[in-house]
């Protein structure tokens, strides 16, 4: 291959990778034609973006970018992911599609999260975190939880003086009614 049709190539991957900052690697090497069509098709029901890249040109393209980590190392043919709402949203949509049987030979290679690159073994254990959503519900519910504590003692000394003045109104009641 000539250094322009690199160049060119290169520069494609670049224009196309602009503002992508995690993604994952996986790897399609070994799938059909009918499962690559389904795997992308999956893939774009969920929004997310599918690219073969070849290693070295995609290297090349990021070069000084955050996914320039995610190509240290590797080399031939490689399918990047991108566009989930958050990294860990992306790794679980990845992790799904590999426990399918009809996707089996589609395998995370890696990835890139924060600049960070990642490995395979790692990609899945941020599967397990919480995603954005997750982690915000559990973030309400600390700030939440401390506020609810002290309405609740704020209050229970008032209901406890409530319910007592009623108790002694309906017995001064029943003693009048006697």
């Amino acid at each position: 291959m000539s250094k322009l049709l690199k160049d060119k190539i290169a520069g494609d991957y670049k224009q196309r990778l602009a503002g992508v900052t995690d993604a994952v690697l996986i790897d399609v090497i070994g799938m059909n034609s009918s499962s690559t069509y389904n795997l992308r098709r999956e893939l774009r029901s969920k929004n997310l973006s599918l690219m073969v890249v070849k290693g070295s040109l995609a290297r090349r393209a990021t070069d000084g970018t955050p996914l320039a980590a995610a190509f240290d190392g590797g080399e031939g043919s490689l399918a990047l992911v991108w566009g989930a709402e958050d990294f860990v949203s992306l790794a679980k949509e990845i992790v799904d599609l590999q426990a399918k049987p009809e996707f089996e030979k589609c395998q995370a290679r890696g990835g890139v999260m924060d600049g960070e690159r990642l490995t395979a073994e790692k990609v899945a254990e941020v599967s397990k975190w919480p995603n954005r959503i997750g982690q915000i519900s559990i973030l309400m519910g600390q700030m939440l939880s401390p506020g609810s504590q002290l309405l609740s003692q704020i209050c229970a000394p008032g209901g406890a003086l409530a319910s007592q003045i009623e108790k002694k109104s309906k017995d001064e009641g029943a003693a009048a009614a006697e």
